[in-house]
C-alpha cells in the first residue's frame, strides 16, 4: 500500500462533502498539474491518502481510500490529458494537523507537504503517515 495527500480547497469540495458521499466516494477531478496527474496515474486500488484543506484551515482533516484507478478526467476538455482517481471517506482526522504544525514536528522535514505546498497530489512515506496519523490523534 502507498500512501498519499490529496489538497482540496475547503469551499470547493470539503471533508464534509467527501464524507456525505458515503462508500461509494467521488470522483478526484480537476487536478491540472502533471507533476500531481502522474501522482494519481501512481495510486492503486486500497492506497490510502490524507485530505488535506487547502487555502482555507491548511491542514490534514480526514483519510480517504482510492477505490478506483486513474482514468479520463470527465472535466477535462476533450483531448487534454487529465485524468481523475475515486476516492471514499474513510475517517475523520480527530485533531487536524496543521501545516504549521507539520512544519514545527522534526520528523516531517523531508515531507513533500513541507516543502512544496503547491503540489496538489503528493506521496507520502510510511514513516511521515505514522507520524501524522499520531499528531491527529488516530492509532
Amino acid at each position: 500500500m502507498a500512501y498519499w495527500l490529496m489538497k482540496s480547497e475547503p469551499d470547493a469540495w470539503s471533508w464534509d462533502m467527501q464524507m456525505a458521499k458515503g462508500a461509494k466516494g467521488e470522483a478526484w477531478t480537476g487536478v491540472r498539474n502533471h507533476q500531481a496527474k502522474l501522482n494519481l496515474m501512481k495510486m492503486k486500488t486500497g492506497d490510502r491518502a490524507f485530505f488535506f484543506h487547502s487555502n482555507v484551515g491548511k491542514a490534514i482533516v480526514g483519510i480517504v481510500e482510492i477505490n478506483r484507478e486513474h482514468y479520463p478526467d470527465p472535466t477535462a476538455k476533450p483531448g487534454e490529458p487529465w485524468v481523475a482517481v475515486g476516492v471514499k471517506a474513510l475517517e475523520p482526522v480527530p485533531q487536524p494537523v496543521s501545516l504549521v504544525a507539520a512544519r514545527a514536528e522534526p520528523g516531517l522535514k523531508n515531507m513533500v507537504l513541507v516543502n512544496n505546498t503547491r503540489l496538489s497530489v503528493q506521496p507520502v512515506s510510511a514513516a511521515e503517515w505514522t507520524i501524522i496519523r499520531k499528531m491527529g490523534g488516530l492509532k
